[in-house]
């Protein structure tokens, strides 16, 4: 019953977290200057930030529906013009400027937790991520699934975060495949962008019961 929901969620997650952003960024420069067992531990801080967001996400849906549709409503528009801006942002992705030359070796050895908190911060205050798990649970997700599955749903987003990113800080060790990226990068953005536009449309016209 529940299976379309989840992929929908999954589809959307997916879109959302290869897109480069705040995270990806301290990611790559925490697995660039530091080495890969840096950026994983940065990919493992970001993934553990997503319960933040799941939490006040949950706890804030049987509020927002009880007391006021009209609040509903309007955050569901909200929602729907945050990831209709995401992907127009993304259509006009253009050719990054090679990096690699400008990048050099940090002194000292990043520490487990410096690395750890540097992903958990940038997630935790990343005001997009906040607007985004609103969006997802209460427009995507129906604030009539039981609480368990949401939260279950929330175990997903946070390890699936996590993963996504320490595969990251694996490719992002070895310069030929961030060069590459470089080069190609404005491409798999302007593809993102374009399936988050038809998504932020249809999320705009559905009613939500």
């Amino acid at each position: 019953m529940y299976l379309t929901e989840f992929l929908t969620v999954a589809l959307i997650h997916l879109l959302a977290v290869a897109s480069p952003g705040p995270d990806f960024a301290v990611v790559v420069r925490e697995s660039v200057t530091h080495g890969r067992r840096a950026g994983t531990w940065t990919a493992l801080g970001v993934g553990t930030a997503i319960f933040l967001h799941v939490g006040y996400s949950l706890l804030g849906i049987g509020l927002i529906v009880s007391q006021s549709i009209v609040l509903f409503n309007a955050l569901k528009w909200a929602a729907a013009a945050y990831l209709l801006y995401i992907g127009f942002k993304a259509l006009r992705a253009q050719p990054a400027k090679p990096t690699a030359d400008n990048l050099h070796q940090e002194a000292g050895e990043r520490t487990a937790r410096g690395a750890f908190t540097s992903g958990f911060v940038t997630n935790g205050l990343n005001p997009k991520a906040t607007l985004f798990f609103l969006s997802l649970f209460t427009v995507v997700i129906n604030p009539h699934t039981p609480l368990a599955i949401q939260a279950g749903y929330g175990v997903y987003l946070a390890v699936a975060t996590a993963a996504w990113f320490c595969l990251v800080a694996m490719l992002f060790s070895q310069q030929r495949v961030r060069a590459g990226f470089a080069r190609m990068g404005h491409w798999f953005d302007r593809t993102m962008g374009a399936v988050l536009v038809a998504i932020g449309v249809k999320l705009a016209f559905t009613e939500t019961h």
